[in-house]
Formats: C-alpha cells, sequence, structure tokens
C-alpha cells in the first residue's frame, strides 16, 4: 500500500510540473539588462550631466558639457567629461576635490542625452495607433514605448510582436520576442523587457 502510495504521489508530481509547462507563458530568450548599456554610454558634446557631492550641496552643478568636452566644477574648475562614462567623470571630479574635501563621495549622473540623440532613441512601428521615435530614459519598459505610441491598433497581432536591440561590439541585431497580448490583457510582465537606447519594437498585423 505504501509504495503504490508513492507511485501516485509521484504521478501527480510528474502531471503538475507537466502542466505548469505547458500552461504558463514559454521560456523566451531576455535581452541582456539594459542598465549595462547605459553604464557604458560615453558623454558627448551637449550632454546635461548632473554633479553632486555627498554632504556639500554647495558643489553640485548642473551643467552641460562644453564643445571642447569640459564641464566646470566649483572648487577644481574645468574636467573632461566628453568622451567619458559618467563613473569615470566622478572619480576625476573626487581626486581633484580631496584637495578641499575631506574623503568627496562624487556622482555624475546624465540627465539629457542630447549628443547620440538618434542613437539613444527608441522606436515603435507597425501595427500602432501613432508609430514614434521616443527619447530613451531610463527604466523604461516595452509597455511604456507601445503606450506612448498610442496603442495597439486594431489590425495588430500583439502575440507576434518583437524588440531588436543591436549588438554594439559586433553590430548584429537580435530579435527577442514580445508577448503584447499577455502584457496587456492578462498582466503576464514575463516579455515586458527594459528597453534600451537604440531599440525599436515592431508589433506586425494580423492575417486576415
Amino acid at each position: 500500500m505504501r509504495l503504490i502510495r508513492h507511485a501516485s504521489a509521484l504521478l501527480l508530481l510528474l502531471v503538475l510540473a507537466a502542466c505548469a509547462s505547458g500552461g504558463g507563458s514559454s521560456s523566451v530568450p531576455q535581452p541582456p539588462d539594459s542598465d549595462a548599456s547605459v553604464a557604458d554610454y560615453l558623454i558627448g558634446v551637449d550632454d546635461i550631466v548632473q554633479v553632486t557631492v555627498w554632504r556639500n550641496p554647495e558643489l553640485g552643478v548642473t551643467v552641460p558639457v562644453r564643445p571642447d568636452g569640459r564641464i566646470s566644477v566649483p572648487l577644481v574648475g574645468d574636467v573632461v567629461a566628453g568622451g567619458l562614462v559618467p563613473e569615470a567623470v566622478a572619480r576625476d571630479i573626487e581626486s581633484k576635490l580631496a584637495a578641499y574635501v575631506r574623503d568627496p563621495q562624487v556622482a555624475v549622473i546624465l540627465t539629457d542625452l542630447r549628443s547620440h540623440e538618434y542613437l539613444s532613441r527608441v522606436r515603435v512601428t507597425g501595427a500602432v495607433r501613432q508609430p514614434v521615435s521616443l527619447p530613451y530614459r531610463q527604466g523604461m519598459t516595452v509597455l511604456d514605448a507601445v503606450l506612448a505610441a498610442g496603442g495597439l491598433n486594431e489590425f495588430a497581432a500583439p502575440d507576434r510582436a518583437s524588440l531588436f536591440r543591436r549588438n554594439s561590439s559586433s553590430g548584429a541585431t537580435t530579435p527577442y520576442a514580445i508577448r503584447l497580448d499577455r502584457i496587456l490583457n492578462r498582466g503576464d510582465l514575463s516579455t515586458n523587457h527594459r528597453v534600451a537606447p537604440g531599440d525599436v519594437i515592431t508589433i506586425p498585423e494580423r492575417v486576415l
């Protein structure tokens, strides 16, 4: 009798596992973390950067990058920003501020990506009410971009939508599946990917 109970329990577990794998959303490739794309962004001329110094708010400043690639920071003067990542600029400012401030802790944040305006945009095309090219904003998701395009039109095939992302090192473009039908109708956010600068979201029309 005990053997039969164990066999029944094992069979029940197998059935439940099969139902879970078949009834849930299928496993689809996930795009790489979009935060990495932002972290690797090189500051350019006309970008707006915000410099903050912990416990020294009077040393903070929000300025555009000048044509010579520099910004002006209180106490330390001109600092090279163009062609560098924000983290490198922050460390440079810290080293210069150390002569005036004890153990300075500096953060450099890009608040407006102007130098790479088109490279940093997110585009939504296909069966939406208003195809759109949006400035990238940190934390933006597929759903944010689609809603900014006015949502889907009556001809959309939301279960066949895709996000296309270009690899900056190899130049190859990789598609990632988006199940907009599940995002919009079921609240299933498993494919509500965070977008990255340069992403293209395409929603095809359904076959009539």
